[in-house]
């Protein structure tokens, strides 16, 4: 399961111990699920660091496209086990997918981002322009 974001709810939390979470929301949902992956971005004096929380998903199941200026990282995942015993009283499929996206500033250098995948989080590392780059804190001594 991927530590998540709630966009919305419209139940309130005692409703889902009374009655049951099933019933609860499926009676005020719209059927659709709006949780996704939790981000950092950090910034440094070279780069922005985009942190995307997704374990249990590999490399393979992310697709990171850049359209103009906006990064999209996307993911779907569809978990098939085939038991040898069908004989369940109830079984719920595995699918998850969620789909993120992000504007770039202008400093960002669009030909050298590049993406790793490590112990469950999705890195992309979005260098800036040498122009963009600004040297901090100098100290600038009187003559």
């Amino acid at each position: 399961m991927l530590p998540a974001i709630r966009k919305r709810s419209y139940v309130p939390a005692y409703l889902d111990d009374f009655f049951g979470s099933d019933l609860v929301k499926s009676f005020f949902s719209d059927g659709a699920d709006y949780n996704v992956p939790a981000v950092n971005i950090k910034e440094n004096e070279k780069s922005f660091e985009v942190e995307l929380a997704a374990p249990g998903l590999d490399k393979k199941d992310f697709n990171i496209t850049l359209d103009n200026d906006i990064l999209t990282i996307s993911s779907e995942k569809q978990d098939e086990k085939n038991g040898k015993n069908e004989n369940f009283m109830r079984k719920e499929f595995q699918y998850t997918s969620f789909k993120r996206s992000f504007s770039l500033p202008e400093s960002v250098n669009r030909e050298n981002i590049k993406a790793i995948h490590k112990n469950g989080i999705l890195i992309i590392e979005l260098p800036k322009n040498e122009e963009a780059r600004v040297i901090k804190n100098k100290k600038i001594k009187i003559s």
